[in-house]
């Protein structure tokens, strides 16, 4: 149940509107189902003979405004408060005596009228579609007292809390005055009539979001809006200096044909100006160390190798987060701006699902917690190497590496997600568990082929060495706390645990080292998480059909030389084929 709250000087129009056809006939039936005294005049269902509802509807106006105008220049120049109410379209019909019920306690929530006061302010309710009412009250009290009603909003938002439970409603989440503004009815209708399927404001909003994300100076910020096909104007300062900045569509006029434009501030609270520049000033990591793990693979694509960097990133980043340390609220922010880079550069299959996930997450980024000694300049940089790299195909290496960062991703949404519930942000939370379902699609999407190509590797293998690995790991995941049943498919996990022994890894170290990384609670799929740890961790290729790489010295991931028993007759440094011939070669022992 969404209540929106407005003040305005007109009783009488608004009246006319509440019970006029609507901009596009939608309003049928408009009748009250509420009044402060149960005796207020229906335009909408006056039994008289032969009533006139333009008569009706002024008297109604008359007795509603009969307090302002005793008041006389004490009266408030805004003295109406308009409340729409609105359930969710999943929720039942709820019947004009609900209605009324749902009116009499907002009405009495923000102190307008409360149960029992003669005195309290005059409104009615108002319903003309099976899904709100409008609620009208006049803000002047039988005493000619103002009411007081400080955090109206916040106070109908609690009652309609209490109301969704209490009439067995779908439940909201609670909001924090963190939230984006939402577009007006006029957005909407506007965006309907021009054949947009979103409004400008919320058009904007991503458009100006996916600029700023990696980006390292404000000259590249607004360079940025501009290639996005936006219209930009700046506010400057006598002395020359960037107070704020305006955007706006192409083509999107008001009615005196100009252009209609939006401030930062008024896109997202973390889309203005100044904390803009605040984000900015932190830099990204061009003067940051790119982590160890990628470093030496120039034989890997670009977007490879940025999805590779921003995956360990992305993994100190949920570590942060589930220290529950205030200071990763800096984080949230570079995780957004990481998903807006990975959506903006995602092949055709998964682009739709993780742009879902970066508009999700968008909500989860904000909060009231502030972070004191916040460095986001490495989650950052991930972002703009993404960005920088361009787009990846949705195959072989470049597919691979997307899905390693995308099944990274899951898990930090669902770190949020804690990191959110623990302090109470509900809406935050949630946002987070809707990012980490579009991320799950996403990441369905992009592992199919690589994950097929390693499982048929796994498969390919001789079968004592298969049966091998599969010991491994079946003794390994449990003693780790992480149940495994008969039925699970390790043939990956195992092609994996080949390949890394191959180049030179000690496996059952190596998989212990990709549990203790961080909790595997929370994976729908455990082997799949593993085996993009385990690639990582030994730098193997994301595909099968790449060549694997030897670990770099010093690693300690190097199983020592007088543990190796097993014949090889391949060299070391490479991968395995998958060819029949080689179930030939000698066993393990």
């Amino acid at each position: 149940m969404v209540p929106k709250i407005r003040r305005g000087s007109r009783t009488h129009g608004l009246l006319a509107y509440l019970y006029g056809p609507g901009k596009r006939d939608e309003h049928t039936d408009p009748h009250l189902v509420g009044s402060w005294d149960g005796f207020a005049p229906d335009p909408g269902r006056d039994t008289r003979p032969d009533p006139d509802p333009k008569v009706t509807l002024a008297r109604l106006a008359a007795a509603l405004d009969l307090r302002v105008k005793q008041s006389g220049t004490k009266a408030p120049a805004e003295h109406v408060w308009h409340c729409s109410v609105r359930t969710d379209p999943g929720d039942r019909t709820l019947t004009d005596a609900e209605w009324n019920t749902v009116a009499r306690r907002l009405v009495q929530a923000v102190n307008l009228a409360s149960e029992g006061d003669q005195d309290g302010c005059r409104w009615v309710a108002v319903r003309h579609a099976e899904d709100h009412i409008h609620i009208l009250a006049t803000m002047v009290r039988g005493d000619l007292r103002r009411p007081r009603m400080n955090y109206d909003f916040k106070k109908a938002q609690a009652e309609c809390r209490r109301i969704e439970q209490e009439m067995d409603l779908r439940q909201l989440k609670p909001g924090d005055g963190t939230g984006a503004k939402t577009p007006t009815s006029a957005e909407r209708f506007k965006a309907e009539r021009t054949g947009r399927i979103e409004t400008p404001r919320e058009t904007l909003r991503e458009a100006v979001r996916q600029a700023v994300a990696g980006a390292a100076s404000e000259a590249e910020f607004f360079t940025r809006v501009r290639e996005a096909g936006l219209r930009v104007k700046l506010r400057h300062a006598p002395s020359g200096d960037v107070l704020g900045y305006s955007v706006a569509l192409p083509g999107d006029r008001n009615r005196d044909h100009e252009p209609v434009w939006f401030a930062g501030s008024t896109l997202a609270p973390d889309l203005s100006y100044p904390r803009i520049q605040r984000r900015l000033a932190h830099g990204t990591a061009d003067a940051v160390t790119t982590p160890e793990s990628d470093s030496g693979r120039s034989d890997w694509s670009p977007p490879a190798r940025g999805r590779r960097t921003a995956t360990e990133i992305a993994e100190r980043a949920a570590t942060l987060l589930d220290s529950d340390d205030d200071d990763a609220a800096a984080q949230l922010v570079g995780v957004g701006e990481l998903l807006d880079a990975v959506a903006q550069t995602s092949p055709a299959a998964t682009r739709a699902e993780l742009g879902a996930a970066a508009r999700s997450f968008e909500r989860a980024t904000r909060s009231h917690v502030r972070a004191e000694r916040a460095d986001t300049r490495a989650i950052r940089s991930a972002a703009r190497g993404i960005i920088q790299a361009g787009g990846a195909l949705g195959r072989g290496e470049d597919g691979g590496t997307t899905a390693m960062l995308v099944s990274t991703l899951v898990l930090v949404a669902l770190a949020a997600a804690r990191w959110h519930s623990a302090r109470g942000h509900a809406q935050q939370a949630e946002a987070s568990r809707q990012t980490a379902k579009h991320l799950r699609a996403a990441y369905r999407q992009a592992a199919t082929a690589s994950m097929q190509a390693l499982r048929d590797h796994g498969r390919a293998l001789p079968e004592a060495e298969r049966r091998t690995y599969e010991t491994t790991i079946r003794a390994v995941l449990p003693d780790s706390g992480i149940r495994t049943d008969a039925e699970t498919n390790t043939d990956a996990l195992a092609a994996t645990l080949a390949q890394a022994e191959q180049a030179g890894h000690d496996p059952k170290a190596l998989l212990q080292e990709a549990i203790e990384m961080r909790e595997l609670d929370t994976a729908e799929e455990v082997n799949d998480v593993l085996v993009w740890r385990l690639r990582r961790l030994a730098q193997l290729p994301a595909h099968p059909g790449e060549a694997a790489h030897p670990p770099q010295a010093g690693t300690g991931r190097t199983k020592p030389a007088s543990n190796r028993t097993s014949t090889r007759t391949t060299p070391p440094t490479a991968t395995r084929p998958a060819a029949p011939d080689q179930r030939n070669r000698p066993p393990r022992r």
